[in-house]
């Protein structure tokens, strides 16, 4: 009796803390990353894919994200507690536990498997190598400086993922859409990598800007960025959509444009600001105009 009373009392706890486990995943860069998949859905279906498929592929996008970002936290926990910028997120300050995180880990790899179950055999197949994916670029920084790309790969999944969901399949067209997302994310992690490299080099954490100095890693995140926005405009020409999407496109590459103007290698100071905490609006901005480009 006492067991149970004392299992009760755990797993109540445990829900209490729902809202601070959905903290500790920052929904803002949830919502960064999401939009880009609900694009590749949007695309593969050429309109609204349905109910049951939305609900799934949001269901699914939401497991793989907490699972990645838990994996993240977990592994990274002795930097994050060290390092100033991250020091005062939800692990490193003792708000949840390790352990919680790690069964955060086991529920969102369960929720992500049946999501992918519930969509078709090619999703449910794949889902297994999107999961070790995401777990396993988490351990990058300590082996190789492209770690910042291989992030952005993982958000570049989304996409793709969600257009397997809608079509059965995996086209050109979504392999060039997570090109473009890999990219956009990737040079933003290069940029905001900058921030860590003194704290990276007393610890041996590799990334761009260790490897290639500031300057340079500022350069490549550029590129990469103007690589992003042409792939961009190569999606809405290879589909033929409207002058919704340009717009939408014109306007997400002119806030990209500005935010690159604002980092200077004498002076990261901006990379603190609201703006580029919230740079999802940019994603978000293609979603609407990306789906007034196929409805109208």
């Amino acid at each position: 009796m006492q067991n149970v009373i004392s299992l009760r009392g755990s797993a109540g706890i445990m829900i209490h803390k729902i809202p601070m486990y959905v903290g500790s995943i920052r929904l803002w860069e949830s919502l960064y990353a999401m939009p880009f998949g609900y694009i590749g859905m949007v695309l593969a279906a050429d309109g609204w894919p349905g109910s049951g498929t939305f609900i799934w592929i949001t269901v699914a996008m939401f497991g793989a994200r907490t699972l990645g970002m838990s994996t993240n936290r977990l592994v990274h926990h002795k930097e994050d507690l060290a390092n100033p910028r991250t020091a005062d997120r939800h692990l490193p300050k003792g708000l949840i536990k390790p352990w919680e995180v790690l069964m955060m880990m086991v529920v969102s790899t369960g929720i992500f498997f049946y999501a992918a179950s519930q969509l078709n055999g090619l999703a449910l197949a794949l889902a297994p190598v999107a999961a070790a994916y995401v777990v396993l670029y988490s351990f990058a920084k300590y082996h190789t400086w492209a770690c910042n790309f291989m992030l952005g790969w993982a958000l570049g999944i989304s996409p793709s993922a969600a257009w397997i969901a809608v079509t059965g399949r995996l086209d050109p067209e979504a392999a060039l859409l997570s090109f473009a997302v890999a990219t956009w994310a990737g040079g933003f992690d290069v940029v905001y990598g900058c921030t860590d490299y003194d704290f990276d080099g007393r610890y041996g954490v590799k990334s761009v800007p260790r490897r290639f100095g500031i300057n340079n890693a500022l350069r490549i995140a550029k590129v990469m960025h103007l690589f992003a926005a042409a792939a961009l405009l190569a999606v809405g020409l290879w589909h033929g959509l409207s002058y919704f999407y340009f717009t939408g496109w014109a306007i997400a590459v002119a806030l990209l444009a500005f935010e690159n103007s604002l980092v200077r290698a004498d002076n990261l100071s901006k990379l603190r600001s609201p703006f580029f905490k919230y740079n999802s609006a940019i994603s978000v901005v293609l979603l609407v105009f990306t789906i007034l480009a196929v409805v109208a």
